[in-house]
């Protein structure tokens, strides 16, 4: 454990050398709470409390996938990363201090959606549900994090950043997560409850109301869980294969 926390430390020191990194995945949820969220919901305390619960989400996405899937990317650019998978330790801390990294900045890139939903919105959550939801944030990372891992493990720098990109907005608005529960378009009512972001969504919105969790959505997301585990299983043993053939 004291091996992670000391791979944890130097993931957090050298992302906050570079800041905007943290700004990018704060920034879209965010402009999407200001744009969308205060003027059209945010009079309204359950529909502003659910659309910020999905902002929660739409963040918690943007900031596994992207520093996931672009950060191992570059990390296995660097001539550095090869020599510490021949260290002692094996690549276990390593791989926890990256996941611990992962989820101490995923909790920091919330921070603006939760501040301007308290501030410009009638969102309004008791303290256990709050204490509820930073819980479930934690789940719902696991499916994003696999994600980011099986793209950084499968691609190049350049191809994981375009990737990234391509799965990134689909998935949020397939998922949903731009319109309040039960009002977006048929067919994405439709094709949502087999997206990991529905289902990721539905576990924040019953955590901070009383919104019923739809199976379906569930099952599918314990499905996706499942399939991204094996593919960045995968993904970074061919990886290891390729280091040391």
């Amino acid at each position: 454990m004291q091996l992670a926390l000391v791979h944890a430390r130097y993931q957090l020191l050298e992302i906050i050398r570079i800041p905007v990194a943290i700004f990018g995945s704060a920034f879209f949820p965010a402009a999407a709470m200001i744009f969308f969220v205060v003027p059209f919901a945010g009079d309204d305390p359950v529909g502003a409390t659910l659309a910020t619960a999905s902002m929660v989400t739409f963040s918690v996405m943007s900031a596994n996938i992207f520093q996931y899937g672009v950060g191992v990317a570059e990390d296995r650019d660097q001539p550095w990363n090869p020599y510490t998978r021949t260290l002692p330790a094996g690549p276990a801390p390593r791989f926890a201090g990256r996941v611990l990294a992962g989820l101490a900045l995923t909790y920091l890139s919330l921070i603006p959606v939760v501040v301007i939903g308290a501030t410009l919105t009638a969102a309004r959550i008791s303290p256990a549900a709050f204490l509820l939801a930073a819980g479930t944030v934690a789940v719902i990372s696991v499916p994003f994090t696999l994600m980011g891992l099986a793209i950084g493990y499968s691609l190049p720098s350049k191809a994981a950043i375009v990737v990234a990109q391509v799965v990134f907005l689909p998935l949020a608005f397939g998922g949903g997560l731009l319109s309040a529960p039960g009002e977006a378009p048929g067919f994405i009512e439709t094709i949502a409850p087999f997206l990991p972001t529905r289902g990721a969504a539905e576990l924040i919105w019953a955590a901070v109301s009383d919104y019923r969790i739809q199976p379906l959505s569930v099952v599918m997301l314990g499905v996706w869980v499942v399939l991204l585990a094996t593919l960045a299983g995968w993904a970074y043993r061919r990886d290891e294969g390729r280091r040391f053939s």
